[in-house]
């Protein structure tokens, strides 16, 4: 495994290629709403018609940002807090903020994987019996009629959401390349293999074509509709794990010379693949569903838990092999979810391990066993259910957009990081990016983001959400997506640790020249454009750019206690130095791929 010293002597651990990163990134954006989300928006926005704004969404938001979350994190070589901190030392919360929106996500994702686990046993006797909706709500997890927080807990989903804790804490235990990737690469084909022979068996089914003609018959005239095109633009960013800080830590992990456009556009192309599988193995089985009930897929067609744990329970209890296609999907499901809690999980880790300097085994002790008791003493109760739908409707999709455009438009108009980030993208890529990229990715994607985002506050301010008593969706809603941004500000208000590279390198190098920024902080000056373009390095021989990594040329980096005129390399040891206000003094720090 390969590492490189840019953090105060710890090793930061990367994948051995190219190809385990891919499966790695996939297993993330290759989630639960592929599964249970993707087919029923396409049903309820024009069917076949909603593959146009679907793919154009894909191509005009989705895959720019993708890329742009891979710039940060491999120009940058971090944390999602550590990397946005070294694009500029203000932007550090918002490195934050998404890594708080990761820590919600994480605690109530576990209890899912744990129904998903326990479902799939529970297809071989059909436990759910003819009313799987009364058998999940009332029988299985026991909801309270009383919206509230308590603790009676159900025990053996708390044994399963155990048990998911205690898998993760094992597999990010065994680090980047030995725990998250070889993970993926054997999970995510088990998965994809474990889909096709479920589609596959559900094509048999009797009324499968009925089912598929109701997803894929096109409605031109929802063409003409914004809110279709809100909702293409709102599947994507919400699969494709994009603005919330995990492609960002993925990148990091990437090796120097590693083809970026390239892999954003594998991974873009294959969650949209196998979201379109999802939704024909999805429809296939509820056109069975409708053909056996005599009603028509409309009335039986859901999304969400729904479909998972009652629609498909029914589906499966009708279908012939049943048992077969109900482990095939709940298994599925289970790994689509676990991959994506790896990689939600590794986000918190990485951010912790850079901000106290911790070993890995020490970070993930820190983040995993908190957040485990978190998730157990809240989730796994009658009052779970309830507080995790609010939790998820406001951290996860407020929080997640409002995350994203803010930090796409601090990128873009604040700090015109921008033609950075591209240029650092065409220095490493096979596919270069132009003035297209940048409209895209700092013009349309906020403007998207913002209508999406002011949609969703009017609509929930005037109606309220889903009847829940004010106290708890003001307590746990409002209040938690609010909460987060304020954690997450104090956060970065704390020190880092001296053992991290945070401690030595320049934080603005998209800013200014690499060797100004240094004696700007050593003087105390204000961090500003710098004017004079005949002592300004070129961007992609700044501090950090991978082609100074490359030659072996990143610039030494000056410690803020260090005395003056001396810097502080890789290894912690002081040297002088004879810099000119033009050139800074440069020496190699070996090979960091």
């Amino acid at each position: 495994m390969s590492t490189d010293k840019t953090r105060g002597g710890a090793a930061k651990e990367a994948f051995s290629g190219r190809t385990m990163f891919i499966f790695a990134a996939i297993g993330s954006a290759v989630g639960l709403g592929n599964i249970w989300r993707f087919p029923y928006v396409a049903f309820d926005n024009g069917g076949g018609a909603f593959i146009i704004p679907y793919l154009v969404a894909l191509l005009t938001a989705g895959i720019p940002l993708l890329m742009l979350d891979y710039a940060i994190g491999h120009r940058y070589r971090g944390s999602a807090p550590l990397s946005f901190r070294r694009l500029h030392p203000k932007l550090e919360t918002i490195g934050w903020w998404q890594l708080m929106i990761c820590v919600v996500i994480a605690i109530y994702y576990a209890l899912i994987i744990g129904w998903a686990m326990q479902y799939t046993v529970f297809s071989f006797s059909k436990a759910w019996g003819s009313d799987p909706a009364t058998f999940f709500m009332k029988d299985y997890m026991h909801v309270s009629d009383q919206v509230t927080i308590g603790f009676d807990f159900i025990w053996p989903v708390f044994i399963a959401t155990a048990i998911a804790w205690l898998v993760l804490l094992v597999v990010l235990m065994l680090g980047v390349q030995n725990g998250i990737g070889k993970l993926n690469v054997v999970l995510i084909p088990l998965l994809v293999v474990m889909f096709l022979i479920m589609v596959g068996m559900a094509l048999t089914l009797p009324g499968a074509g009925a089912g598929l003609n109701a997803l894929f018959t096109p409605s031109w005239e929802a063409l003409g509709d914004s809110s279709v095109w809100v909702a293409a633009y709102g599947q994507i960013f919400f699969s494709l794990s994009v603005g919330f800080g995990i492609m960002v830590t993925y990148a990091s992990y990437l090796k120097p010379r590693s083809d970026l456009s390239g892999s954003a556009l594998v991974v873009g192309f294959a969650n949209s693949s196998f979201e379109i599988l999802a939704g024909i193995g999805v429809f296939a089985a509820l056109g069975f569903m409708a053909n056996a009930s005599g009603t028509s897929v409309s009335d039986v067609a859901t999304s969400g838990i729904g479909l998972a744990f009652i629609a498909f329970p029914a589906i499966i209890s009708q279908a012939p092999f049943g048992t077969l296609i109900g482990v095939l999907f709940f298994g599925a499901l289970a790994f689509a979810g676990f991959t994506s809690l790896i990689s939600i999980v590794e986000v918190i880790v990485a951010g912790v391990r850079d901000k106290l300097g911790l070993s890995r085994p020490a970070a993930v002790a820190t983040v995993v066993l908190p957040l485990a008791a978190i998730s157990l003493l809240f989730f796994p109760t009658t009052t779970g259910l309830n507080l995790l739908d609010v939790v998820d409707a406001f951290v996860n999709n407020f929080g997640i957009v409002a995350a994203a455009l803010v930090s796409v438009m601090l990128l873009t108009a604040g700090f015109t990081a921008l033609p950075t980030l591209r240029d650092h993208i065409n220095s490493v890529s096979s596919f270069k990016l132009g003035r297209t990229w940048m409209i895209m990715a700092g013009g349309i994607t906020p403007i998207i983001l913002g209508y999406i985002l002011i949609d969703q506050l009017t609509k929930t301010v005037s109606e309220g959400y889903n009847d829940m008593p004010q106290w708890f969706v003001n307590t746990f809603g409002w209040g938690m997506a609010a909460g987060i941004i304020v954690i997450a500000y104090l956060l970065s208000r704390l020190p880092w640790s001296r053992r991290t590279a945070e401690a030595f390198t320049s934080p603005a190098p998209a800013i200014q020249d690499a060797y100004l920024d240094r004696r700007a902080i050593a003087e105390q000056d204000r961090l500003t454009h710098y004017t004079g373009t005949e002592v300004r390095t070129a961007a992609l021989d700044q501090d950090f750019s991978l082609r100074a990594i490359d030659r072996g040329t990143v610039v030494q980096r000056t410690a803020p206690w260090s005395h003056a005129g001396t810097s502080v390399t890789g290894s912690g040891e002081s040297v002088g130095t004879t810099s000119t206000a033009g050139t800074a003094s440069r020496q190699s720090e070996g090979d960091l791929s």
